[in-house]
């Protein structure tokens, strides 16, 4: 991988991670377009890798949030007494996060195979849609972050799972989920972000052997990493105004018509599905 495929790749990641259009869809497609085998496990591992670039631009904006969820959390399991909204938070990211660490475990074959067909991205964009609109459109979003509940964190977790299949997109997943579950859309959005951070991290690490030992290089991972971290930051802050006071419902759009461009060049011969 030359250094200007990895900086193509670092920003499509740090833009992409956290908004409801799927990272994984558009890297798979610029790594199509690239002339990459997106079924060699190289390419697939330095995909995980750099989300951990994006991961760490979260955990950086959310520092305060998560020093003060784990302060709760260790206070909590200390003391009963301190068993406040914290201590539940934490435990709450958790438990939300162990459903994709086992689907992601046990699915890996499928994930990392027939899935990453660019048939599966461009349905998974255009279906996924529909879900979107129909969660902005249905859901009352009454509920704020300090109502959330176990139930509300475990129906995301398994949401999450659904974006192991490229296209899906991860954020899509849990904020639509979010929306379902009555919580207001930012609130939506930022348990989106926290349940993320496990999760991405745990897929970049654990995908890091096949990065390092493939064709890829350590340079290339490295800069697609740190590109993905500058990139990230200034999403996830610009996502967060923009859920404030807009539908997400705004990606839907954009979403049907990359599914259905992807389509046309696949019947038209263009490109290829693997």
């Amino acid at each position: 991988m030359d250094i200007w495929q990895a900086i193509v790749l670092g920003i499509i990641e740090g833009f992409t991670e956290f908004l409801p259009v799927s990272s994984t869809g558009h890297l798979t497609i610029a790594e199509k377009l690239m002339g990459m085998d997106v079924a060699n496990e190289a390419v697939t591992g330095f995909t995980a890798v750099i989300q951990i670039g994006a991961i760490i631009a979260a955990i950086l904006y959310f520092r305060k949030d998560i020093a003060r969820i784990v302060v709760g959390l260790f206070k909590g399991i200390v003391d009963k007494e301190q068993r406040g909204f914290d201590y539940r938070f934490g435990w709450y990211v958790i438990v939300g996060s162990l459903p994709i660490a086992v689907v992601g475990l046990l699915g890996k074959p499928l994930i990392k195979g027939p899935l990453r067909s660019l048939w599966f991205v461009a349905g998974a964009l255009i279906v996924w849609s529909a879900v979107m609109w129909f969660a902005e459109r249905v859901g009352p979003q009454q509920r704020g972050e300090h109502e959330v509940t176990l139930k509300d964190v475990l129906v995301i977790g398994f949401m999450q799972c659904l974006a192991l299949v490229p296209g899906v997109s991860r954020s899509g997943a849990t904020i639509s989920a979010g929306l379902l579950r009555d919580l207001d859309r930012v609130t939506a959005t930022r348990l989106s972000f926290f349940l993320g951070i496990p999760a991405l991290t745990a897929a970049g690490v654990y995908e890091l052997k096949d990065a390092l030992h493939g064709s890829i290089g350590v340079l290339p991972l490295v800069v697609g990493t740190v590109v993905s971290f500058v990139v990230g930051y200034a999403s996830i802050a610009w996502l967060l105004k923009f859920v404030a006071k807009h539908s997400i419902t705004t990606f839907v759009g954009y979403r049907v018509l990359l599914g259905l461009g992807i389509i046309g060049l696949l019947v038209a011969g263009k490109i290829s599905a693997t």
